[in-house]
């Protein structure tokens, strides 16, 4: 777990150091730190995947990276991670963050294939 547990942690130092620039107005370093925490993110979430019993850290886990793949573009990926996170035995708090994240990330597909005009400003 230990190897885990500094996966995550080196993961959300970029996270935050991410913010910092996102913040300062260089979108550049953001998005290279970003992608920095996502593989981090990653593979801790990796090291938990077949451990059904890693509850909740599991599914954290792998929300978070999923997360950390969307602001990185990665929109299959984070839904990969959001499939091998509801595959196992989330929390249900959890479990509905994961939905409504799988949501968000196809929300404006759904409706093109629909022909919807979808605001998400009126959302």
């Amino acid at each position: 777990m230990n190897q885990i547990q500094d996966l995550h942690k080196q993961a959300m130092d970029f996270a935050e150091m991410a913010q910092v620039a996102k913040l300062k107005g260089n979108s550049v370093l953001a998005l290279e730190l970003s992608r920095q925490a996502f593989e981090k993110e990653r593979l801790a979430a990796e090291l938990t995947v077949s451990n059904l019993a890693a509850e909740p850290t599991r599914s954290v886990l792998h929300r978070s990276a999923a997360t950390l793949a969307i602001d990185c573009g990665e929109i299959t990926t984070a839904e990969r991670l959001i499939a091998v996170a509801l595959s196992g035995n989330p929390p249900e708090e959890i479990a509905e963050e994961l939905k409504d994240l799988f949501v968000q990330i196809n929300i404006d597909k759904y409706f093109a294939r629909r022909g919807i005009i979808f605001d998400k400003a009126k959302l």
